[in-house]
Protein backbone atom coordinates (compact mmCIF):
# COMPACT_ATOMS: atom_id res chain seq x y z
CA UNK A 1 0.00 0.00 0.00
CA UNK A 2 2.89 2.45 0.81
CA UNK A 3 4.42 1.85 -2.47
CA UNK A 4 1.08 2.76 -4.52
CA UNK A 5 0.99 5.74 -2.59
CA UNK A 6 4.33 7.32 -3.21
CA UNK A 7 4.04 6.44 -6.82
CA UNK A 8 0.88 8.39 -7.31
CA UNK A 9 1.58 12.27 -9.10
CA UNK A 10 1.91 15.28 -6.69
CA UNK A 11 -0.87 16.50 -7.72
CA UNK A 12 -3.43 13.78 -6.93
CA UNK A 13 -2.07 13.82 -3.20
CA UNK A 14 -2.36 17.39 -2.87
CA UNK A 15 -6.00 17.07 -4.05
CA UNK A 16 -6.18 13.81 -1.56
CA UNK A 17 -4.31 16.26 1.41
CA UNK A 18 -7.25 19.29 0.16
CA UNK A 19 -10.73 16.66 0.53
CA UNK A 20 -12.60 18.95 -2.17
CA UNK A 21 -15.18 16.10 -1.88
CA UNK A 22 -15.50 16.66 2.05
CA UNK A 23 -16.45 20.08 2.11
CA UNK A 24 -20.20 19.18 1.93
CA UNK A 25 -19.86 18.09 5.57
CA UNK A 26 -19.62 21.63 5.96
CA UNK A 27 -22.42 23.12 3.33
CA UNK A 28 -24.81 21.28 4.18
CA UNK A 29 -25.92 21.17 7.76
CA UNK A 30 -26.31 25.42 6.35
CA UNK A 31 -28.20 24.34 3.37
CA UNK A 32 -30.56 22.33 5.50
CA UNK A 33 -31.12 24.57 8.53
CA UNK A 34 -31.49 27.41 6.00
CA UNK A 35 -33.87 24.73 3.99
CA UNK A 36 -36.10 24.27 7.24
CA UNK A 37 -36.33 27.99 8.30
CA UNK A 38 -37.43 29.06 4.54
CA UNK A 39 -40.12 26.39 4.98
CA UNK A 40 -41.55 27.38 8.12
CA UNK A 41 -41.15 30.95 8.26
CA UNK A 42 -41.00 31.96 4.98
CA UNK A 43 -37.70 33.72 5.16
CA UNK A 44 -34.02 33.37 3.39
CA UNK A 45 -31.34 35.92 3.64
CA UNK A 46 -28.97 35.29 0.43
CA UNK A 47 -26.01 37.27 2.00
CA UNK A 48 -26.23 35.83 5.65
CA UNK A 49 -26.78 32.27 3.50
CA UNK A 50 -23.75 32.69 1.15
CA UNK A 51 -21.33 34.23 4.16
CA UNK A 52 -22.56 31.69 6.70
CA UNK A 53 -21.26 28.82 3.90
CA UNK A 54 -17.66 30.83 3.07
CA UNK A 55 -17.58 30.79 7.22
CA UNK A 56 -18.55 27.12 7.46
CA UNK A 57 -15.73 25.87 4.62
CA UNK A 58 -13.20 27.74 6.56
CA UNK A 59 -14.09 26.70 9.60
CA UNK A 60 -14.04 22.95 8.40
CA UNK A 61 -10.61 23.45 6.50
CA UNK A 62 -8.72 24.45 9.68
CA UNK A 63 -10.09 21.23 11.65
CA UNK A 64 -8.82 19.41 8.40
CA UNK A 65 -5.63 21.08 8.54
CA UNK A 66 -4.85 20.88 12.00
CA UNK A 67 -5.95 17.14 12.41
CA UNK A 68 -2.87 16.71 9.81
CA UNK A 69 -0.58 18.90 12.27
CA UNK A 70 -1.70 16.90 15.60
CA UNK A 71 -1.58 13.79 13.92
CA UNK A 72 2.02 14.04 12.83
CA UNK A 73 2.78 14.97 16.35
CA UNK A 74 1.30 11.43 17.41
CA UNK A 75 3.38 9.67 14.50
CA UNK A 76 -0.16 8.43 13.20
CA UNK A 77 -0.22 9.98 9.95
CA UNK A 78 3.81 8.18 9.22
CA UNK A 79 2.11 6.07 6.20
CA UNK A 80 -0.50 9.18 5.19
CA UNK A 81 1.48 10.72 1.95
CA UNK A 82 -1.17 13.21 1.23
CA UNK A 83 -1.18 14.68 4.33
CA UNK A 84 -0.12 18.47 4.33
CA UNK A 85 2.44 17.97 6.84
CA UNK A 86 4.04 15.21 4.97
CA UNK A 87 3.61 16.98 2.05
CA UNK A 88 5.03 20.22 2.66
CA UNK A 89 7.31 18.78 5.13
CA UNK A 90 6.41 22.35 7.34
CA UNK A 91 4.44 21.40 10.46
CA UNK A 92 4.84 25.01 11.67
CA UNK A 93 3.51 26.28 8.10
CA UNK A 94 0.72 24.49 8.30
CA UNK A 95 -0.58 24.66 11.61
CA UNK A 96 -0.44 28.88 11.07
CA UNK A 97 -2.18 28.01 7.89
CA UNK A 98 -5.29 26.19 9.50
CA UNK A 99 -5.24 29.42 12.31
CA UNK A 100 -5.87 31.79 9.69
CA UNK A 101 -8.65 29.58 8.41
CA UNK A 102 -10.59 29.35 11.41
CA UNK A 103 -9.85 33.29 12.39
CA UNK A 104 -11.28 34.32 8.46
CA UNK A 105 -14.41 31.56 9.34
CA UNK A 106 -15.07 32.92 12.62
CA UNK A 107 -14.88 36.56 11.10
CA UNK A 108 -17.50 35.63 8.88
CA UNK A 109 -20.02 33.83 11.62
CA UNK A 110 -19.31 37.00 13.54
CA UNK A 111 -20.49 39.11 10.68
CA UNK A 112 -23.92 37.58 10.51
CA UNK A 113 -24.16 38.03 14.78
CA UNK A 114 -23.34 41.72 14.21
CA UNK A 115 -26.14 41.82 11.47
CA UNK A 116 -28.07 40.15 13.82
CA UNK A 117 -27.39 41.50 16.88
CA UNK A 118 -27.53 38.51 18.78
CA UNK A 119 -24.47 36.57 19.82
CA UNK A 120 -26.55 33.34 19.34
CA UNK A 121 -24.77 31.90 16.44
CA UNK A 122 -21.41 32.44 17.45
CA UNK A 123 -21.67 30.98 20.42
CA UNK A 124 -23.25 27.76 18.56
CA UNK A 125 -20.54 27.48 16.42
CA UNK A 126 -17.15 28.45 18.79
CA UNK A 127 -19.09 25.19 20.66
CA UNK A 128 -18.92 23.65 17.49
CA UNK A 129 -15.39 24.65 17.13
CA UNK A 130 -14.35 23.47 20.43
CA UNK A 131 -15.84 20.16 20.05
CA UNK A 132 -13.36 20.07 17.00
CA UNK A 133 -10.39 21.04 18.71
CA UNK A 134 -11.28 18.23 21.36
CA UNK A 135 -11.49 15.58 18.62
CA UNK A 136 -7.62 15.51 17.84
CA UNK A 137 -5.99 18.51 19.96
CA UNK A 138 -3.96 17.99 23.04
CA UNK A 139 -4.58 17.07 25.43
CA UNK A 140 -7.49 15.89 24.70
CA UNK A 141 -7.57 13.98 22.05
CA UNK A 142 -10.52 12.39 22.16
CA UNK A 143 -10.99 10.52 18.65
CA UNK A 144 -7.90 8.58 19.66
CA UNK A 145 -10.78 7.22 22.28
CA UNK A 146 -13.16 6.14 20.47
CA UNK A 147 -15.47 9.66 20.61
CA UNK A 148 -15.17 11.10 17.34
CA UNK A 149 -18.74 9.57 15.74
CA UNK A 150 -20.07 11.37 18.76
CA UNK A 151 -18.23 14.59 18.42
CA UNK A 152 -19.26 14.62 14.88
CA UNK A 153 -22.52 14.07 15.38
CA UNK A 154 -23.23 17.03 17.68
CA UNK A 155 -20.86 19.50 15.50
CA UNK A 156 -22.46 18.37 12.31
CA UNK A 157 -26.05 17.66 13.50
CA UNK A 158 -27.83 19.84 15.99
CA UNK A 159 -24.85 22.55 16.73
CA UNK A 160 -24.57 23.33 12.61
CA UNK A 161 -28.28 22.99 12.11
CA UNK A 162 -29.83 24.96 14.25
CA UNK A 163 -27.00 27.27 13.69
CA UNK A 164 -28.01 27.74 10.23
CA UNK A 165 -31.56 27.58 11.19
CA UNK A 166 -31.47 30.44 13.93
CA UNK A 167 -29.17 32.25 11.35
CA UNK A 168 -32.25 32.67 9.19
CA UNK A 169 -35.03 33.25 11.38
CA UNK A 170 -33.57 33.90 14.37
CA UNK A 171 -36.14 31.07 16.53
CA UNK A 172 -35.41 27.88 17.46
CA UNK A 173 -37.03 24.81 15.66
CA UNK A 174 -38.40 21.21 16.90
CA UNK A 175 -38.93 20.52 12.68
CA UNK A 176 -34.60 21.96 12.50
CA UNK A 177 -33.91 19.57 15.83
CA UNK A 178 -35.14 16.58 14.15
CA UNK A 179 -33.72 17.19 10.52
CA UNK A 180 -29.89 17.53 12.48
CA UNK A 181 -29.92 14.27 14.03
CA UNK A 182 -30.62 13.07 9.82
CA UNK A 183 -27.31 15.21 9.13
CA UNK A 184 -25.93 14.12 12.42
CA UNK A 185 -26.22 10.74 11.67
CA UNK A 186 -25.20 11.22 7.94
CA UNK A 187 -21.90 12.83 8.69
CA UNK A 188 -20.54 10.44 11.74
CA UNK A 189 -20.87 7.65 8.82
CA UNK A 190 -18.18 9.45 7.07
CA UNK A 191 -15.66 9.43 9.71
CA UNK A 192 -16.94 5.94 10.58
CA UNK A 193 -15.75 4.87 7.18
CA UNK A 194 -12.42 6.38 7.39
CA UNK A 195 -11.12 3.94 10.07
CA UNK A 196 -11.76 0.45 8.03
CA UNK A 197 -8.09 1.04 5.95
CA UNK A 198 -5.85 1.98 8.75
CA UNK A 199 -6.37 -0.28 11.43
CA UNK A 200 -2.97 -0.85 11.78
CA UNK A 201 -1.59 2.58 12.11
CA UNK A 202 -4.42 2.97 14.74
CA UNK A 203 -2.90 0.37 16.97
CA UNK A 204 0.48 1.38 16.49
CA UNK A 205 -0.31 4.77 17.92
CA UNK A 206 -2.69 3.48 20.67
CA UNK A 207 -5.95 5.22 18.92
CA UNK A 208 -8.83 3.31 20.03
CA UNK A 209 -11.30 3.62 17.17
CA UNK A 210 -14.65 1.79 16.84
CA UNK A 211 -13.29 -0.41 14.36
CA UNK A 212 -10.04 -0.89 16.59
CA UNK A 213 -12.22 -1.89 19.25
CA UNK A 214 -15.09 -3.81 17.51
CA UNK A 215 -13.01 -5.34 14.40
CA UNK A 216 -13.72 -4.67 10.59
CA UNK A 217 -16.25 -7.67 10.81
CA UNK A 218 -18.35 -6.27 13.46
CA UNK A 219 -17.60 -2.57 11.85
CA UNK A 220 -18.94 -3.56 8.66
CA UNK A 221 -22.20 -5.12 10.46
CA UNK A 222 -22.77 -2.40 12.67
CA UNK A 223 -22.12 0.26 9.57
CA UNK A 224 -24.79 -1.72 7.64
CA UNK A 225 -27.29 -0.54 10.69
CA UNK A 226 -25.71 2.92 11.26
CA UNK A 227 -26.61 3.65 7.20
CA UNK A 228 -29.82 2.46 7.13
CA UNK A 229 -31.15 4.02 10.35
CA UNK A 230 -31.62 7.46 8.09
CA UNK A 231 -34.36 6.10 5.77
CA UNK A 232 -37.20 4.97 8.81
CA UNK A 233 -35.78 7.98 11.06
CA UNK A 234 -37.13 10.23 8.11
CA UNK A 235 -40.24 8.96 7.11
CA UNK A 236 -40.98 8.50 11.39
CA UNK A 237 -40.46 12.51 11.33
CA UNK A 238 -42.82 12.72 8.05
CA UNK A 239 -45.41 10.53 9.93
CA UNK A 240 -45.22 12.48 13.21
CA UNK A 241 -45.53 16.03 11.18
CA UNK A 242 -41.59 17.40 11.56
CA UNK A 243 -41.13 17.05 7.93
CA UNK A 244 -43.00 17.66 4.88
CA UNK A 245 -44.04 14.21 2.84
CA UNK A 246 -41.38 15.93 0.50
CA UNK A 247 -38.10 15.17 2.39
CA UNK A 248 -39.33 11.57 1.56
CA UNK A 249 -36.83 12.46 -1.72
CA UNK A 250 -33.92 12.00 0.48
CA UNK A 251 -34.50 8.20 -0.22
CA UNK A 252 -33.27 8.58 -3.83
CA UNK A 253 -29.75 8.29 -2.20
CA UNK A 254 -30.34 4.23 -1.39
CA UNK A 255 -28.84 3.22 -4.20
CA UNK A 256 -25.30 5.17 -2.67
CA UNK A 257 -25.99 3.20 0.82
CA UNK A 258 -26.73 0.10 -0.53
CA UNK A 259 -23.24 0.38 -2.50
CA UNK A 260 -21.47 1.22 0.25
CA UNK A 261 -22.65 -1.52 3.17
CA UNK A 262 -22.04 -4.28 0.11
CA UNK A 263 -18.92 -2.69 -0.62
CA UNK A 264 -17.70 -2.19 2.84
CA UNK A 265 -19.05 -6.54 3.87
CA UNK A 266 -16.98 -7.50 0.99
CA UNK A 267 -14.08 -5.82 2.07
CA UNK A 268 -14.02 -4.80 5.41
CA UNK A 269 -10.69 -6.75 6.21
CA UNK A 270 -9.09 -5.53 3.14
CA UNK A 271 -7.19 -1.98 3.45
CA UNK A 272 -6.40 -1.04 -0.27
CA UNK A 273 -10.03 -2.17 -1.52
CA UNK A 274 -11.93 -1.05 1.35
CA UNK A 275 -10.28 2.64 1.49
CA UNK A 276 -12.29 4.45 -0.77
CA UNK A 277 -15.57 3.79 1.45
CA UNK A 278 -15.31 7.11 3.08
CA UNK A 279 -15.90 8.65 -0.28
CA UNK A 280 -18.96 6.61 -0.91
CA UNK A 281 -20.29 7.41 2.70
CA UNK A 282 -19.70 11.56 1.25
CA UNK A 283 -22.32 10.67 -1.53
CA UNK A 284 -24.76 9.21 0.75
CA UNK A 285 -24.41 12.15 2.74
CA UNK A 286 -24.52 14.78 -0.15
CA UNK A 287 -27.47 13.26 -1.92
CA UNK A 288 -29.01 12.81 1.06
CA UNK A 289 -28.89 16.31 2.57
CA UNK A 290 -29.09 17.77 -0.34
CA UNK A 291 -32.46 15.88 -1.02
CA UNK A 292 -33.67 16.29 2.14
CA UNK A 293 -33.19 20.29 2.04
CA UNK A 294 -35.29 20.05 -1.53
CA UNK A 295 -37.82 18.75 -0.03
CA UNK A 296 -38.23 21.38 2.71
CA UNK A 297 -38.06 24.05 -0.18
CA UNK A 298 -40.26 22.64 -2.08
CA UNK A 299 -42.84 21.94 0.39
CA UNK A 300 -42.15 25.90 1.64
CA UNK A 301 -43.15 27.24 -2.37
Amino acid sequence: MTTKQISRPKSKLWMAAIKPPMYSVAIMPIWVGSAVAFTEKRVFNLTIFATFLAAAILILAWENISNDVFDAETGIDINKHHSLVNLTGKKTLVFWLGNFCLIAGLLGILAIATWQNDPTVIIIILLSCALGYMYQGPPFRLGYQGLGEIICFFAFGPLAVSAGYYSQTPTWSISSLAASVIVGIVTSLILFCSHFHQVKDDIAAGKRSPIVRLGTAKGAKLLTWFTASIYPLTLLFVLLGFFPIWTLLSWLSLPYAFKLCRHVQHNHNQPEKVSNCKFIAVAIHFWSCLLLGLGFVIAGV
